[in-house]
């Protein structure tokens, strides 16, 4: 096993670094958005990205993508208001730790990073490696087209 890392590109958000953190730091905000006519709308922005059956509480998550299968997410960690520290819950075949990081700019724009870490073998790295270099770039886009509120 190697542990793999994958960075987004750092994106801008067009709102206050406290608002996004609150924002994102519970699934249920989430779970609010990612309704099938929101994920219709985003996918005219982010194409490739197919989420179905999210489910959520504050603190986890549980999703289908497609060409991915089911998965899910628990935050276990959060450093108000700059950096969310996410997991899987175990339900994808390798351990991976998620990280979403914010950094103000100015007082309405903030900047957006996420990292990920996985702990992949070679086989595994080379069926999805690539897809999780571009997923986590349309993540990082999916994230700074929400609602923020």
């Amino acid at each position: 096993m190697a542990t793999c890392e994958y960075v987004s590109d750092i994106k801008i958000i067009n709102n206050n670094q406290e608002i996004i953190f609150n924002y994102l730091s519970s699934f249920e905000n989430l779970q609010n958005y990612l309704t099938e006519e929101n994920m219709d709308k985003l996918g005219e922005k982010v194409p490739k990205l197919k989420i179905k059956d999210f489910k959520s509480d504050a603190d986890s998550c549980s999703f289908t993508v497609d060409g991915f299968g089911e998965t899910g997410l628990r935050i276990v960690d959060r450093e108000a208001p700059k950096n969310i520290k996410i997991t899987g819950n175990g339900t994808v075949p390798f351990q991976f730790n998620f990280w979403i990081q914010l950094l103000p700019v100015q007082e309405y724009q903030t900047k957006l990073r996420l990292t990920l870490r996985a702990d992949l073998n070679m086989m595994m790295k080379m069926m999805i490696g690539n897809k999780l270099k571009d997923g986590i770039n349309q993540l990082a886009d999916t994230l700074t087209a929400l609602p923020y509120k």
